[in-house]
């Protein structure tokens, strides 16, 4: 009997021993209950990492709405918003009750635009700016900066997709007033579940991590001068970030070698990617590479390549549908909006797993013929 094939998965955890001892270690300590020791070193790691100070938090979103209570959005505010990206960019900021005008992404990046950021703040005074990075790659920090300096609007960073890479030799996230990460379970490193608000100013970071913790004032007794939330990261997930960032360089080096596999098969311009093409990135060797993106000519064509790979047991996605073209942000303004279409109408993200071999190159590759 032929022995079935294992599924191969998007983007998965990739994990070992590694993993399992420092979640014993985790036990062993009794901190069982969110912050902990491992907490406070899985943000020098990050720290250590990219050079800017960090609060780790239970997730991304969690992360988002922190910065939103930084930057004190209340209803009726507005803020301006990438439209190719997860909805969780601007969910925190709908929750508090701002409207949401969103810009459409650059041909060259894939990232927000900055001359179409500048045409929406010539019209708009919003409360802040959040610019989303993409599949491992950044936003142009510099423009996006020039613009809203210029225009006195707060910048936050959306760096959820983009841990390890950088932007003309900064870290993902180095811009702005302050950025997330995510480590969510499919990330480019995992707690499972978890975040991070990143930022130069340290005054804001200890003002979100004590956001995290409810507000609560350093005195005996339980004192509030401000409602908080309960975003605080858990010792026992915080465990595993502090292994998994420690593998930071050979991560690296996986989704690289996941890059250059699938840019092999694009130039080879045969089979279901004949006339393919990746989705736009202005530095590649900047990127991280969490998802590996190709374009096709048409949208029928990425069906066919999903489906020939689904038929393999081999997973794959579209590229996020734009925000101005979910339902429940009918109404909200956009400016531009044909790239970010475009890019969804055509993009599908492929198998980019650290734990990818050449057994499973050779499967993604047979699939595509």
């Amino acid at each position: 009997m032929r022995q079935q094939q294992k599924r191969i998965f998007l983007s998965p955890p990739w994990t070992d021993r590694t993993e399992r001892d420092a979640v014993k270690d985790a036990f062993d300590s009794a901190y069982i209950a969110p912050c902990g020791p491992l907490v406070d070193e899985f943000e020098r790691q990050i720290e250590n990492f990219t050079s800017l100070h960090a609060a780790a938090v239970s997730s991304g979103t969690g992360a988002i709405d922190l910065l939103m209570m930084e930057m004190g959005i209340k209803p009726g505010d507005t803020v301006v918003a990438s439209t190719l990206t997860f909805i969780a960019s601007v969910g925190p900021a709908v929750h508090r009750g701002a409207r949401v005008v969103f810009v459409d992404s650059a041909s060259d990046t894939g990232t927000m635009s900055p001359s179409l950021l500048e045409a929406a703040l010539q019209k708009y005074r919003p409360k802040c700016v959040i610019c989303a990075d993409i599949y491992g790659q950044t936003c142009d920090y510099p423009a996006i900066e020039d613009v809203c300096r210029a225009h006195g609007v707060p910048l936050v960073v959306d760096a959820a997709e983009s841990f390890g890479a950088t932007c003309k030799g900064r870290a993902a996230g180095a811009a702005g007033v302050a950025a997330v990460y995510s480590f969510n379970g499919n990330k480019i490193i995992t707690t499972s579940g978890g975040g991070a608000v990143v930022s130069h100013d340290e005054a804001l970071v200890e003002r979100a991590r004590k956001r995290s913790q409810q507000s609560r004032e350093r005195v005996p007794h339980y004192e509030h001068l401000e409602v908080g939330s309960n975003y605080r990261l858990s010792n026992i997930l915080a465990g595993i970030g502090v292994a998994q960032i420690s593998k930071m360089r050979r991560v690296l080096k996986a989704k690289r070698n996941n890059y250059a596999f699938y840019r092999t098969l694009v130039n080879a311009n045969k089979g279901l990617l004949a006339g393919a093409e990746f989705f736009p990135c202005a530095a590649p060797e900047e990127s991280s590479h969490w998802l590996n993106v190709v374009l096709l000519p048409d949208s029928a064509r990425r069906d066919a390549v999903m489906a020939a790979l689904a038929a393999a047991d081999i997973e794959s996605r579209p590229v996020w549908k734009p925000l101005h073209r979910q339902s429940v942000f009918k109404g909200c303004e956009t400016f531009g909006g044909a790239v970010a279409d475009d890019l969804f109408a055509r993009g599908v993200c492929l198998p980019s797993g650290c734990g990818l071999d050449d057994a499973a190159y050779e499967r993604i590759a047979e699939a595509m013929k």
